[in-house]
């Protein structure tokens, strides 16, 4: 005879896996759409960010998703304005 275990269906086998924290998954993605699309990975990671603190769990990647939106959002804005007033600047000196 083996040692292994046998199984038994009305035997419960060990305690549940613990299932994720809210927001978890939601910071993930708001982390990677905070480097491709700002507004919007900004955006979720606050409300991944807002879930995990109303169920008292620390959201580390919704925190730094968080703070590279806000910057790349303002890099945006900024490079933005300064190609308009670049683009200006180059049409008016050229006598259109």
């Amino acid at each position: 005879m083996t040692n292994a275990p046998q199984y038994n269906p009305g035997q419960q086998q060990g305690a549940a896996l613990p299932a994720d924290y809210p927001g978890k998954t939601l910071g993930l993605v708001g982390l990677i759409l905070a480097i491709v699309v700002p507004l919007v990975g900004l955006i979720i990671s606050l409300v991944a960010k807002n879930q995990s603190k109303a169920a008292g769990y620390p959201n580390q990647l919704a925190k730094i998703g968080v703070i590279i939106g806000a910057i790349l959002l303002v890099l945006g804005i900024i490079g933005s304005i300064l190609y308009a007033v670049t683009l200006g600047s180059v049409m008016s000196g050229a006598g259109y």
